[in-house]
């Protein structure tokens, strides 16, 4: 499952940006999540990736994970892609 993540980083750590993606890169591989694009932004939130994750549990470990690190806080959002909309509309 695809997923839409929108974090902010926490402020000790925005200075600290090469050590904090390096540990987030290997816990996402520890737990079997891809990491598919990173986007740095302006506003509300500070990031804003793409991952493929193989489960739910998966996503919500990694969630803990990264704040329990202190690197700050972010939303997962399942993403869905054209061909499952379009199956939704058909079913709905």
């Amino acid at each position: 499952m695809k997923y839409v993540l929108l974090g902010t980083l926490g402020p000790e750590w925005a200075t600290r940006h090469g050590e904090r993606v390096e540990r987030a890169k290997a816990k996402l591989a520890e737990l079997g999540i891809k990491l598919e694009s990173v986007y740095y932004t302006q506003g509300d939130v500070d990031f804003v990736d793409v991952v493929e994750a193989p489960s739910p549990e998966a996503m919500l470990t990694f969630s803990v994970w990264y704040a329990n690190q202190g690197y700050g806080r972010f939303r997962s959002l399942p993403a869905f892609d054209d061909e499952a909309m379009r199956t939704a509309l058909k079913r709905a």
